[in-house]
């Protein structure tokens, strides 16, 4: 009976076998790379591929350059595996969805949780793994590398820094005006090599994620006071006020009906006397950042998250002025925001009913909210983060009553779904977005006995549904579609909530198609639930000039003089 046998394979040196590693790691993974290079305008195919073929000794040798440096014999082994098989992950989702990686992208990527993770899991996933990821790491696994005395071994490395080094300055000396209009007009291509994108960015993420100990916390309105309303009508039992701000999740503005789509995905809300503000641009085009940057008081332009971890966001401003704070999650978690104020995961909330298959409707963050409003009588913010359209599992996320259009896309590779089923699957879930909306709306219409009622509805990002080819979400900033970064937002409010503030209902659906930007929410909810604080900038209220003067000025802090 033949016994089976492993082939033998040759031995080589740890210079050869990176240099080998090198090349499968520069054909194998870089499919995107090279489909751009490619792409470029030529003036012939020579110089198309001349080019290419240049680039490749390129991007060889930068890689090699590194390589070099690690092919000690008792370290390249577990580093070829290390890059074969990330290699082999990151190239499936680039491949697959369109993105791209940058800082962001690792930033999804470590704050994302097991449920997300296996919602991505799917048959195309695994083939890719088996055949670019565990195929190549068992040959370098068994590949046998000789030893080299040190002194060699140091010679060799030093042979092969010199000559990636001249590669390198001969690419660049002869095809100088070919790179610099290559990256100056593709700035993503730093970001589609592999692996170098993900080992640097990831480099990036996890010095800053494990770096608390050099950051001390910035307090942020220490001033802040609710403010007594001159518009508030005197009465022996004044209502108080209850604000509910729904965070969105992956919405895009242009699939809201509200905003002039062809489809009537909001039904219930134009039933509701809502204003949908129809120019608003996200602060990022992923959840991890998006979310703390829209609490944040930095800006877009300012956002670092690092520094935004460390620093008072405007629920903590809130908090110092005494409102009641409550934090309901149906998603994958605060990022920080709500660190410092009572939540909820939806343990704490659902019913067996709300739940289908471990997926909890955004309906469940409803329940038992009496609870919340029965604690004292004071101001009240409640925060509801939605699951939303959150992808590429769209199907998942609306119950079945909701599945209105039809054929929907029921995979999570939604490459090999058509255009139509992707955006019917999508659609569905801003129809089931709607429901909860005027949900939200009818609850607090029976509170308005006894509370000052307003609802404010913003999503984090926007999504690409195949578009060009991308998916999902989390391009960096630059290259992001708008689709990625124009997100609906929605305001509601009862009669007394207005009149206690002075708005003017008139004035704000003449701002509905007023440009604005995630980065109006801390200002605009400062004056929304009336909290005087320096860190306030009534530029960014953007109900700031449809308020009554008097109530405006009430808004401003109290300057040292004046107090004294």
């Amino acid at each position: 009976m033949t016994r089976f046998r492993l082939p033998t394979l040759p031995t080589l040196s740890p210079l050869t076998y990176s240099a080998l590693l090198t090349l499968v790691l520069a054909l194998l993974y870089n499919a995107p790379l090279w489909q751009l290079i490619l792409d470029q305008s030529y003036p012939s195919d020579l110089k198309r591929w001349g080019f290419t073929l240049a680039f490749f000794s390129f991007i060889y040798a930068v890689l090699q350059l590194c390589m070099g440096l690690f092919c000690w014999r008792q370290i390249i082994k577990p580093l070829a595996i290390f890059l074969i098989l990330s290699s082999s992950s990151i190239s499936y989702f680039m491949q697959s969805y369109g993105i791209v990686i940058d800082k962001g992208m690792v930033q999804n990527l470590f704050q994302t949780d097991v449920a997300e993770a296996g919602e991505l899991l799917s048959s195309g996933l695994i083939l890719h793994l088996l055949l670019t990821g565990l195929l190549p790491a068992l040959v370098f696994l068994l590949i046998p590398i000789k030893k080299v005395a040190p002194l060699r071994m140091l010679a060799l490395q030093s042979a092969n820094l010199f000559a990636c080094l001249a590669l390198i300055g001969l690419n660049a000396g002869m095809l100088y005006k070919d790179y610099s209009s290559l990256f100056r007009n593709h700035r993503e291509v730093r970001n589609l090599a592999v692996p170098s994108n993900f080992l640097y960015y990831g480099g990036r993420y996890l010095a800053g994620a494990y770096d608390p100990e050099d950051h001390s916390f910035e307090v942020i309105g220490a001033d802040a006071r609710r403010v007594a309303n001159p518009l508030q009508p005197v009465t022996s039992s004044p209502r108080s006020d209850l604000m509910v701000l729904v965070v969105g999740e992956t919405a895009r503005a242009d699939h809201f009906s509200l905003n002039g789509y062809d489809r009537d995905t909001n039904p219930e809300l134009e039933q509701r006397n809502v204003i949908s503000f129809s120019q608003v641009e996200s602060c990022g085009t992923a959840t991890a950042v998006s979310l703390p940057c829209m609490f944040s008081f930095l800006g877009r332009d300012h956002f670092d998250d690092t520094r935004a971890r460390f620093q008072s966001n405007v629920l903590d401003v809130m908090s110092s002025a005494k409102i009641d704070l409550l934090w309901r999650d149906n998603n994958s978690g605060c990022k920080g925001v709500c660190e410092r104020i009572p939540s909820e995961e939806p343990k704490q909330f659902v019913v067996d009913a709300d739940c289908a298959d471990g997926e909890c409707f955004d309906e469940s963050m409803l329940n038992r909210l009496d609870e919340f409003l029965n604690q004292d009588s004071g101001p009240k913010l409640l925060v509801l983060h939605q699951k939303g359209s959150h992808g590429p599992a769209y199907y998942k996320r609306v119950p079945e009553n909701f599945q209105r259009y039809t054929p929907v896309c029921e995979s999570s590779e939604l490459q090999t779904c058509s255009a139509a089923d992707i955006v019917n699957a999508y659609d569905n879930t801003i129809l089931y977005t709607d429901h909860f909306l005027a949900s939200v709306i009818d609850y607090l219409k029976t509170k308005q006995a006894n509370y000052n009622t307003a609802m404010l509805y913003l999503s984090d990002h926007g999504e690409s549904l195949g578009e060009n080819n991308l998916y999902l979400h989390g391009m960096p900033w630059l290259l992001a579609p708008d689709a990625q970064k124009h997100v609906p937002m929605v305001f509601w409010s009862s009669e007394s909530f207005r009149n206690s503030r002075g708005i003017d209902q008139t004035c704000l659906q003449g701002m509905k198609d007023k440009a604005l930007s995630q980065d109006y929410l801390p200002h605009s909810l400062l004056g929304l639930m009336q909290v005087s604080t320096n860190a306030y900038q009534p530029e960014l209220d953007m109900f700031a000039s449809c308020r009554q003067s008097e109530s405006q000025l009430a808004l401003q802090p109290v300057s040292a003089d004046q107090a004294g």
